[in-house]
């Protein structure tokens, strides 16, 4: 049994989720000598680019993309801020840009605005001569975190042991939101990867071949997937990483039908349930979308529950004047409400708060990035080992089978 003796450790992310947050909804840029001096993790670059203003950054990031053309892809994910998504190639989700990313031959310099899994995951999907850079290394991911690779493994070791090796007692599943080390862990004990979009389906594949799945990392889309699936509640137990078998008996884990893993995105767990009632009484008609990383409670409140390309979906083809409260990041909120006037749509939640490490690409880390490419000094690039890559892939190729 594989007992550890660290005590339990909130990722950085999650204690610096609240650096950001605010109570009016004003999130426009400022220099990053300023914004630097906010309490999170920034990654130090040369300090010619910290008094910049906006406009001294949109005009050197746009002269480097014209001069760099076809041999440069920016891509950006939904919760990026404005004044850098603007400068995307494509935007959408993490597996959506991933996919670009591979579509795009051409490009030998890929530029991914996002977070650390994501940059990881386009590595292992394009060719090896293309090179997948990240603005800011400090941008990971919170739920990422909540699952260190040491942790998986004795989580693996400790249920392969008790139940048997594998297929068909047990068949690991991690979410899009992970390292590329417990994708790996997938791909080489027949498991699979999934996204928001496709849990049902992977989890659907994998109970075709196991009595049981472990899910990484997110508790949360575990749970209501399985709960749409109809696995009943006491057939889901929560794997605590820092007690002994994750805080069960080996009778409870036999009994099991989906263990998930304990973690969360510090995003999506601040939109609840009382907020959706408080939203309705304020607002007649009101239609409520969040997203499946919410808790249960806010899932079952809900009109509508979707991955962020779901959301930005249904908004976008609702009808005119009817209103729309949105339980997902703020910057991919506003965005939709900008691109949608007819409508009122708002934020879930009173608080504004970005995701606190996709907010740290500031626009000049991404000046930064595209200068360093001209000068031939290639900065942050972000490269899975070999026999990672492969087995990660394995996991990853198993997903795609069922698009």
């Amino acid at each position: 049994m594989a007992i550890t003796n660290r005590l339990p450790i909130l990722p950085t992310t999650e204690i610096e989720q609240d650096a950001f947050c605010r109570t009016e909804n004003e999130l426009t840029s400022l220099p990053l000598e300023l914004e630097s001096q906010i309490s999170v993790q920034w990654q130090k670059i040369p300090e010619d680019y910290y008094p910049l203003d906006a406009s001294e950054l949109e005009e050197r990031i746009s002269a480097a993309k014209r001069r760099l053309g076809s041999s440069l892809l920016i891509l950006g994910h939904h919760y990026q801020r404005d004044e850098v998504i603007k400068f995307a190639d494509f935007r959408g989700d993490s597996f959506k840009l991933a996919q670009q990313a591979v579509a795009q031959k051409d490009a030998e310099n890929i530029v991914f605005c996002g977070v650390h899994f994501m940059a990881e995951t386009a590595d292992i999907l394009t060719d090896h001569h293309q090179r997948v850079l990240l603005p800011n290394l400090a941008a990971g991911c919170s739920m990422a975190d909540m699952a260190p690779t040491e942790d998986v493994n004795d989580c693996w070791d400790d249920l392969t042991n008790l139940l048997g090796n594998g297929i068909p007692e047990i068949l690991p599943v991690t979410y899009m939101n992970s390292t590329a080390a417990i994708k790996a862990l997938c791909g080489e004990n027949g498991g699979i990867v999934c996204t928001s979009s496709n849990a049902q389906k992977a989890l659907e594949w994998s109970f075709d071949q196991a009595e049981r799945v472990v899910f990484f990392p997110d508790e949360h889309l575990g749970r209501n997937t399985g709960l749409k699936m109809g696995i009943p509640l006491e057939k889901m137990i929560v794997w605590n990483p820092f007690r002994p078998l994750g805080g069960h008996t080996p009778e409870a884990i036999q009994d099991a039908k989906l263990i998930l893993w304990q973690g969360r995105c510090s995003v999506h767990t601040r939109f609840t349930a009382a907020q959706i009632e408080k939203a309705r009484d304020s607002v007649p008609g009101l239609n409520v979308v969040v997203h499946p990383e919410c808790p249960m409670e806010t899932v079952a409140a809900a009109d509508y529950v979707g991955s962020t390309e779901v959301i930005n979906k249904v908004v976008s083809n609702a009808p005119s004047g009817s209103a729309w409260a949105i339980g997902t990041e703020i910057s991919l909120v506003n965005r939709i409400a900008a691109e949608n006037p007819d409508k009122n749509v708002f934020c879930l939640d009173p608080v504004v708060c970005p995701c606190t490490t996709m907010y740290r690409i500031h626009p000049a880390y991404l000046a930064w990035i595209l200068e360093g490419i001209e000068a031939g000094s290639i900065n942050n690039q972000i490269t899975v080992d070999s026999p990672t890559r492969e087995d990660a892939r394995v996991a990853l190729d198993a997903m795609l089978t069922l698009i």
